[in-house]
């Protein structure tokens, strides 16, 4: 859809990307058969298909606005905003836009992910914490240890994305319960020098981060929705 933007044909699925979606589809096809054969009398797995259609969608926003934050940096040459002209200053803001956007949904999958796991594998993580993340719910998985082999590659994944995932989760907390992540960059660099121009944060790092929060959220998928798919066969 947002390639539109940059006069671009619309993505063709492939990779990782492409193999999470099909998997999630094929998850999506037993759930439908479940209700076809049970008449879903409890609208249980009505809830199932609804949230791995989320899953879908919101995987697809977060790929798109990864694609689109790192577009507009490409037009970001200048260092200080004060150096800007008013083009590259909308180009600056609709990359930061996009980048956010992008990190917010990065942990907004992994805890719908989270919340599916939960009820699909009767986890009752709400019994340990009434409002719970997807990282609770990992490590739900490895204290009931029903699930070893999926607790055991969900933390590998965890673990090896661990760095990046700290600091996109601290810009998420920073935006949603503080202020916004540019404004804290600013106040920071004016509490250094009030005389100081302000220097752009590191824009390529922010966007690798950003990169390994995609490339993180779906791997977890791909594992999550293998196992799922497993249950029900």
């Amino acid at each position: 859809m947002l390639r539109i933007l940059f006069g671009e044909p619309p993505r063709q699925d492939e990779g990782e990307l492409q193999e999470a979606m099909a998997l999630m589809e094929r998850y999506l096809n037993v759930v439908r058969k479940q209700m076809d054969k049970q008449g879903d009398p409890e609208h249980y797995w009505r809830k199932i298909e609804i949230w791995t259609v989320g899953l879908k969608t919101s995987l697809d926003e977060l790929e798109q606005s990864v694609y689109a934050s790192d577009k507009f940096a490409e037009r970001v040459t200048k260092r200080y905003q004060a150096e800007m002209d008013d083009e590259e200053l909308d180009d600056y803001y609709r990359h930061v836009y996009f980048y956010k956007n992008g990190f917010i949904r990065v942990f907004s999958i992994l805890d719908k992910l989270g919340t599916l796991l939960n009820t699909v594998l009767q986890l009752e993580t709400e019994k340990v914490k009434h409002r719970f993340s997807y990282f609770t719910v990992l490590r739900q998985i490895r204290f009931k240890g029903s699930h070893p082999r999926l607790a055991e590659r969900l933390t590998a994944l965890k673990d090896q994305y661990g760095d990046a995932l700290q600091r996109l989760r601290k810009r998420r907390n920073t935006e949603i319960h503080h202020m916004n992540a540019e404004m804290q960059d600013d106040l920071w660099q004016r509490h250094r020098s009030l005389s100081d121009k302000i220097k752009l944060e590191d824009i390529q790092a922010n966007l690798q981060d950003l990169q390994d929060g995609f490339h993180m959220a779906c791997e977890t998928l791909l594992i999550a929705f293998e196992e799922l798919c497993k249950l029900e066969k």
